[in-house]
């Protein structure tokens, strides 16, 4: 059954030092000409791979709110007309501070979108700065005033920590004034440096000057403390939520389910086959124009490769995997599919068995990446 479906709109007015995402300055951009071929590319994408009915739909980019307010109520039109977006449903739209009117709010609001989520990152305007934000501090209080005010009660906040110069004090007066805000949800991601981007180039030239290791996990600690303390359970790796407000967008890819990938440079995942939009707008525009579909690459999953997705994702859930329903999926059991690296794990305390569970330990969170790679040719 397909869950859920991921609109990439790769436009953004500014480039962040960090970002490897398909993205292109908005400025002289072929933006409706883009969003027409999204249509086309929905409807052929329903019409091959129908589903009753979506659990959730998430709009990301680049900046989706950097649409105008014309180019929004087409995009959100064509949701409609493609998907029920009247049924119970998870409705996210990512968002920048600073760049969203009180007008842009209530036309997505009568969309049918019922969650945002916004890239925060840091509320250190030197900070951000330098990591080539364009909003501040300030420009955060009011989006989520403003957003407030249009009516969402569901609303997320995305920070960063290990950033450039950054210090744990830093990362800890951040996340107290994230709390302030009272959100539903927050995700807090490692900065991780990505090929082809500023931050890449400046490393490689030594003028990085980033955070150290040991730095980096008391930063990890104090945010699964705090985090906490302040009520908001951790439900995977890098999200926490007050209960009832997890993402179930996000929960369906841990869940490894099936999913859409509509727009440049999307992935999508139905009927065993992982696909991959041409991420370079032209391309994709082409190929929707010559094929109906702007498919680059297709691979379909091998069963081995599907169970070991089950586990580096599922493991990513601070629930873990379900040993009954692995077994259902498969037809095997998980814990002779995969002695070894469990066994191995467990001895090292990484990992633990908890009643149908098999799951990450605290340790285990810290040294996430090299549990997951251990199920990775293991069968």
């Amino acid at each position: 059954m397909i869950k859920s479906a991921y609109i990439h709109i790769p436009f953004c007015e500014h480039i962040c030092h960090y970002c490897d995402f398909n993205k292109v300055f908005l400025k002289n951009q072929p933006v409706d000409e883009y969003l027409a071929c999204m249509d086309v590319e929905m409807k052929n994408t329903v019409e091959r791979f129908p589903t009753n009915h979506l659990e959730t739909i998430f709009v990301g980019g680049g900046t989706p709110t950097a649409l105008n307010e014309k180019q929004l109520e087409y995009l959100l039109h064509s949701i409609q007309q493609n998907f029920d977006v009247t049924s119970n449903l998870e409705y996210t739209f990512e968002a920048n501070p600073g760049d969203l009117s009180l007008e842009k709010l209530r036309l997505l609001k009568e969309g049918g979108v019922n969650r945002l989520s916004f890239g925060v990152q840091s509320f250190n305007d030197e900070l951000l700065k330098r990591i080539g934000r364009s909003h501040c501090k300030e420009d955060v209080f009011q989006s989520i005033e403003y957003a407030r005010k249009a009516g969402f009660e569901n609303i997320s906040v995305d920070l960063i920590y290990s950033l450039p110069d950054q210090t744990v004090q830093d990362f800890q007066d951040t996340l107290h004034t994230a709390f302030s805000l009272g959100m539903e949800h927050y995700s807090a991601y490692s900065l991780i440096i990505e090929p082809k981007t500023v931050f890449y180039n400046l490393m490689n030239k030594g003028k990085l000057p980033l955070p150290t290791q040991e730095e980096e996990v008391k930063m990890y600690d104090m945010l699964l403390n705090e985090m906490e303390k302040h009520g908001y359970p951790q439900y995977e790796i890098s999200n926490f939520a007050r209960k009832g407000f997890e993402s179930k967008h996000n929960i369906t890819y841990w869940d490894n389910a099936y999913y859409y990938g509509i727009g440049a440079g999307a992935h999508g995942y139905l009927d065993g086959v992982r696909r991959a939009n041409h991420g370079p707008l032209k391309k994709y525009m082409d190929a929707i124009e010559e094929t109906k579909f702007p498919y680059k690459e297709e691979h379909s999953v091998t069963r081995e490769e599907k169970m070991e997705e089950e586990m580096f994702l599922g493991l990513r859930k601070t629930a873990g995997v379900s040993l009954s329903s692995f077994e259902e999926k498969f037809g095997d059991a998980l814990l002779s599919i995969f002695k070894n690296p469990i066994e191995e794990n467990i001895k090292k305390g990484l990992l633990e068995r908890q009643g149908d569970y098999i799951r990450l330990t605290k340790k285990g969170k810290f040294l996430g990446n090299e549990v997951f790679q251990a199920f990775i040719g293991a069968i």
